[in-house]
């Protein structure tokens, strides 16, 4: 059966009937894998941001990616982690043809090369988010390093480091206390204002896990997009601010997860991003023992 169209009119008027004024303007954000993502601007003053899971694989899991993130919302309202509020949810996509999920927008924008001050400020807020304890749990996380993806990159140039992070993934993943996970924290998911951070945005995959496989994630991605001693010093940082260091395995299936799908380009395709990423890899199963 053919997908339905994304029914953009009639999200935005649901929109304007769950914050009770119009919809006078709607913006396209920028970064979102998943979704359209829309800043909207009401009648009133008021903005909200409105989440359309348009984007495959995660539109088939929409109702479920939604739901969770509206529940993670719920669950941050009241503690010190700056999440968004969950205004609406249409997770099965009754209204716009895709699941939806309203919520209140947060002042600030996304950094640009975080220095020592901003890789500090990340530290300390991941271990915040570590220390919340949600009335209930959420699902237990999922590794991203699939064994489909272990095949060694033909763009890199440490073969066997991928063989030796392949090798360690195949063994028994370490011992862990059940933590709550944002999943997906990284710089690009962090709002800022006035050097401070001021939004924690993007929980569809929000987990039960390890504390370091969230810390690990955030450091892949400033190894990525910028550099390994951005990345390490992330790392440090957060080992000081949670009291302690976790597992380099961890940091192994992080980077692993990286990879692309069998038969799929990789999700940082420039060649600049895969050197990083390489390198990156070379470094944690360095730390391996």
């Amino acid at each position: 059966m053919p997908e339905r169209p994304v029914d953009l009119p009639a999200a935005l008027a649901w929109a304007s009937s769950e914050v009770g004024s119009p919809v006078v303007a709607s913006d396209p954000l920028e970064g979102g894998l998943t979704s359209t993502m829309l800043a909207l601007q009401h009648a009133d003053g008021n903005e909200s941001v409105l989440r359309l899971m348009t984007n495959e694989p995660w539109r088939t899991h929409g109702a479920e990616l939604t739901a969770r993130e509206r529940d993670a919302q719920l669950a941050m309202a009241g503690t010190p982690v700056p999440a968004p509020t969950s205004l609406a949810l249409d997770a099965d996509g009754t209204v716009a043809g895709v699941a939806a999920h309203l919520m209140s927008r947060l002042p600030g924008s996304a950094t640009g090369t975080p220095d020592d001050r901003a890789i500090r400020a990340m530290a300390d807020l991941l271990a915040t988010v570590h220390a919340q304890r949600p009335p209930h749990p959420f699902r237990t996380f999922q590794s991203w390093a699939w064994e489909a993806k272990r095949v060694v990159p033909d763009w890199t140039r440490h073969p066997r480091a991928w063989e030796r992070a392949f090798e360690v993934l195949a063994g028994p993943a370490p011992a862990y206390e059940p933590t709550f996970l944002h999943r997906d924290f990284s710089h690009r998911n962090l709002l800022w204002s006035g050097g401070a951070i001021s939004g924690v945005v993007d929980w569809v995959e929000t987990s039960t896990g390890p504390a370091w496989l969230d810390a690990a994630h955030a450091a892949s991605n400033l190894a990525v997009a910028h550099d390994d001693e951005r990345a390490l010093a992330f790392l440090e940082a957060y080992a000081d601010a949670a009291g302690g260091c976790g597992d380099a395995y961890w940091l192994v299936m992080d980077a692993v997860g990286f990879l692309p799908p069998p038969g799929r380009p990789p999700m940082f395709g420039r060649p600049e991003h895969l050197a990083r990423l390489d390198a990156w890899l070379l470094e944690v199963v360095a730390q391996v023992g």
